[in-house]
């Protein structure tokens, strides 16, 4: 199960902080995705780190802005979104692979999603 917190209502330029937690059994290697969907549009992805190496990999859309960080001890993924712009207004989700060895970018290679949580950027 995943629990995905952090959204709101939030002016351009701001850095706030997502957070992922999961629960229940996710093996010792998985990687954890972030996802957005902006409404009219498909989902699309964001970024993903690997649980054990704790690499990640990011969509271009984001490079640069957007971080993503792990603490294992706490079974919980951040995506840290900073410079915020009105284009990135979008439900963000959460999402578990339970393949560990890649970051894979698209929606149906992940089976397990959190519920979303909006993210509303005004300028």
């Amino acid at each position: 199960q995943l629990q995905a917190c952090g959204g709101g209502f939030l002016l351009a330029g701001g850095s706030p902080t997502l957070s992922c937690a999961t629960s229940g059994r996710t093996g010792s290697s998985y990687t954890m995705g972030w996802f957005r969907q902006a409404p009219g549009k498909e989902r699309e992805f964001v970024g993903g780190i690997r649980s054990s190496s704790g690499s990640t990999y990011y969509a271009d859309s984001v490079k640069g802005r957007f971080t993503i960080s792990r603490d294992n001890a706490k079974n919980t993924v951040y995506l840290q979104l900073n410079s915020l712009k009105p284009e990135d207004t979008a439900v963000y989700y959460c999402a578990l692979d339970a393949n560990g060895f890649v970051v894979r970018t698209t929606p149906g290679s992940y089976r397990y999603w959190g519920q979303g949580t909006q993210v509303t950027v005004s300028s």
